[in-house]
């Protein structure tokens, strides 16, 4: 079953084409790779389809619903969120409280029940951070539940976001660059949690430059260069297309 499905879908700046009439699905359930050179066009894909820009052509539909242009809040209700490449934390906040920013969508919240403080609104804050701190002992946190987002570690944070994206209880979860930093033994661990995602049942859409990770989890991967979709497929046809070395390589295809 498709649950996201990309057409024609172009972005310019100026006279640049970051991205440039480029098609492809994604199933539902499984892991989709994007990867490219630097410079493809992966993170203005991924703006585009979270909402974060509007495309300049083309068409986004999600579990049915045609979503181009949406906000990325609209998009979070309808059950898509994400993780930046650089990261976006609140240094200024505990650990926990970031991971319920990302579930604000499901805490019903009037405003005289804020103002006055309510039991049901402090027994559903009490439920939230419980439900909160089990998500980053699910991504491997256990250490951090109590500490301050300043205090922990650059591959903590990087948990933490994905803790975050998980805690609005999304149907697609698209990761931007989830390795980027990471030594040897965190890329293994962070290999191990998109799986442990996937195979909870949240489609994982990823952009990536770890070959290995990539080749490892993915079921399809697009490749992207300058822009224009290059290939697409399994992740042994990809890895055997003349046209993908090429890009990677820069030797004449």
């Amino acid at each position: 079953m498709t649950q996201l499905r990309v057409k024609g879908l172009s972005r310019s700046f100026g006279g640049l084409k970051a991205v440039d009439d480029v098609d492809f699905t994604v199933a539902k359930g499984s892991v989709h790779a994007v990867i490219g050179p630097n410079g493809a066009g992966k993170t203005t894909l991924f703006n585009l389809v979270t909402g974060i820009c509007t495309p300049s052509a083309g068409s986004i539909t999600f579990d049915g619903v045609e979503v181009s242009g949406r906000a990325p809040f609209e998009l979070a209700r309808l059950g898509m969120s994400r993780t930046f490449q650089n990261l976006q934390v609140c240094m200024n906040m505990s650990a926990v409280e970031n991971v319920m920013v990302g579930a604000h969508l499901h805490l019903a919240q009037g405003l005289l029940a804020s103002i006055l403080h309510l039991p049901r609104l402090r027994r559903a804050d009490a439920d939230c951070r419980r439900r909160c701190l089990e998500l980053m002992e699910l991504v491997g946190l256990g250490n951090w539940l109590g500490a301050h987002a300043s205090e922990m570690p650059y591959g903590a944070l990087k948990r933490l976001e994905i803790a975050r994206a998980l805690a609005s209880r999304p149907g697609m979860v698209l990761l931007d660059e989830p390795a980027a930093g990471l030594n040897d033994t965190e890329t293994r661990e962070m290999e191990a949690l998109v799986r442990q995602i996937s195979d909870s049942g949240v489609t994982v859409v990823l952009v990536e430059h770890d070959m290995k990770l990539v080749m490892n989890l993915s079921d399809h991967v697009l490749v992207l260069d300058h822009g224009r979709k290059l290939a697409e497929g399994t992740p042994a046809q990809v890895r055997a297309n003349p046209e993908v070395i090429a890009a990677y390589l820069g030797e004449p295809a």
